[in-house]
């Protein structure tokens, strides 16, 4: 099994992490070897810094060469350079951000991560700016506006950036914003192209929405894009459509036709020169349950029946592991690797799901037991994929939820839902769970039940290892076929965003940002309340290397 080659993985740069998932297949594989499952258990602390910033600290820190660039929450309020073996700061941009983006900011005031290429680092921040800034000394080259925060658009995650080219989505499902993915130049920050996510009456695929709710529609493109440059073809994730209450914009029924809402809940394939796009495979048709389609795409070619397949794998919040061919957007799997209910199963040949109308709601018919919640069988944080295991390693949840729709009303910059939901923990006694997924033989390898849902990303090595951090701040490193803990230490607060890995001078690093999510635990139930309680908020980054 192999990971495609992108711009950033096509020469050896076996030592670096150039992007937030390594290169832009988002495998989050590292080959480096010095840490091992042999030797994980001397990992010693070699550095911390904390953020300057408390609360939803999600990002994976990159290394280019012998710099680490990391950014903070809160808008970010902070992005630093530091010295990736010592942690000595080389600079710090602390942009004016204004006081009220928290209140556009739906799921709270995160930042992912960001960008390099060409000597430049590139920040997407939540008061809807794109800014390019000079990797050695952080001044600010030049800064453009992408949208206006306060319709309830902000920018979580760090962009693609490739052939002069810097895209970025934008966050906004729950405000009723249409989503869209832009084009700048890398070298003047002018848009280049701009593709909307939702089809309006006078586009290709207009007809599936009712009337023109699609200019309120959603299917923001919040999470991190992938790229193969083998076909040269960008790929992305869109949010839930908008409202929640699905008659709005569809029958609100089982029965939908063509009424899907293209392109929520889907990945898009796209030409990263001119924003058109090739083919889409939508997860959720016509989705009502809040499962939004932005989890992000892994791309790896699997072995089936002895061919090579060009693969693009994900979990995606609705419940089911998909694996679509990534040259033409054809529906290879869909299993469950979480307890579902909203579906009996999936059709492969149509490439739609089989839904139960007894999980669908409507005005007149709340519905109970629905699995996964909103929250998704895996949300935002990472996968990973081992190519010398053949495994994926996912980190995901187990909550249900019952749910009933209300009558919605849109008003800029505010909540735009027509739903109302009580979340609950999910069957079998546990909230969480880290799984190895078999995406050949369509199976769990091995897993760990856990007792919270919310936990962090993974990242694996040819060390034979996985590294993942919980909700509760435990970091552990795992042997890669067998799940078994080989590692553990407790840094203070929650984790959710992915450890990284990299090399400087012959000497491994393992990091990971600490910071748990501070606002999404109140509309988890008790599970939540249990969080809270758990660990306290945080803002630190951890950086670990082989002791004597």
């Amino acid at each position: 099994m192999t990971v495609p080659s992108s711009d950033h993985s096509a020469s050896d740069h076996s030592t670096s992490w150039e992007t937030y998932g390594r290169t832009y297949a988002n495998t989050r594989f590292s080959p480096l070897t010095q840490i091992n499952s042999g030797n994980v258990g001397r990992l010693k602390l070699a550095f911390t810094l904390q953020l300057g910033a408390l609360r939803s600290n999600e990002a994976t820190p990159i290394v280019i060469g012998d710099t680490m660039y990391v950014s903070s929450s809160w808008g970010p309020k902070t992005t630093y350079a530091l010295d990736a073996r010592t942690g000595d700061i080389k600079w710090a941009y602390r942009p004016d951000l204004p006081d009220d983006m928290m209140q556009y900011s739906c799921c709270d005031v995160v930042s992912r991560g960001v960008s390099y290429d060409n000597g430049k680092i590139f920040v997407g921040r939540l008061d809807g700016y794109l800014v390019a800034l000079d990797a050695k000394t952080g001044q600010e080259l030049w800064k453009t506006q992408v949208v206006d925060y306060k319709q309830g658009s902000v920018i979580t995650s760090p962009p693609v950036v490739l052939k002069g080219r810097v895209i970025t989505g934008f966050a906004g499902g729950e405000y009723g914003v249409r989503g869209a993915l832009q084009a700048y130049d890398e070298n003047t920050g002018k848009q280049v192209w701009k593709t909307w996510l939702t089809a309006t009456q006078d586009q290709p695929n207009g007809d599936s929405w009712k009337g023109d709710s699609a200019r309120h529609g959603g299917a923001a493109a919040w999470n991190v894009g992938s790229y193969d440059a083998a076909t040269d073809t960008l790929f992305w994730g869109t949010s839930n459509a908008s409202p929640w209450n699905s008659a709005v914009r569809s029958t609100g029924t089982v029965d939908y036709g063509k009424l899907s809402n293209l392109y929520t809940a889907s990945t898009v394939a796209l030409d990263p020169a001119s924003g058109h796009i090739k083919w889409w495979f939508q997860g959720t048709p016509q989705d009502v349950w809040d499962y939004d389609g932005v989890n992000e795409n892994v791309l790896a070619d699997l072995k089936e029946n002895g061919q090579s397949v060009p693969a693009l794998m994900k979990a995606d919040r609705d419940g089911f592991f998909f694996v679509v061919n990534r040259n033409t957007g054809k529906l290879l799997s869909a299993d469950p690797y979480v307890p579902v209910t909203w579906a009996k199963g999936y059709d492969i040949a149509t490439a739609r799901p089989i839904a139960d109308p007894d999980k669908r709601p409507a005005l007149d018919h709340p519905v109970k037991g629905v699995c996964p919640s909103w929250i998704g069988g895996k949300n935002w944080q990472p996968m990973s994929f081992n190519p010398m295991t053949g495994l994926v390693y996912v980190a995901s949840n187990n909550m249900c939820f019952d749910m009933k729709d209300m009558e919605p009303s849109y008003h800029r910059g505010v909540f735009y839902l027509g739903a109302d939901y009580n979340v609950y923990d999910g069957p079998g006694g546990y909230r969480g769970e880290l799984a190895a997924w078999d995406p050949v033989h369509r199976r769990k390898a091995w897993e760990v039940k856990l007792p919270l849902p919310f936990n962090g990303g993974t990242m694996t090595t040819a060390g034979n290892l996985v590294f993942f951090g919980d909700i509760t701040g435990n970091f552990r490193a795992l042997d890669a076929r067998t799940g078994k803990t080989l590692w553990k230490i407790k840094l203070g607060s929650g984790i959710g965003a992915g450890a990284m890995t990299y090399a400087v001078a012959g000497k491994q690093y393992v990091a990971v940002v600490v910071g748990r999510t501070a606002t999404l635990p109140a509309a988890m139930g008790d599970a939540g309340k249990k969080i809270i309680a758990t660990t306290p908020e945080g803002g630190s980054l951890f950086v670990f290397a082989l002791g004597s």
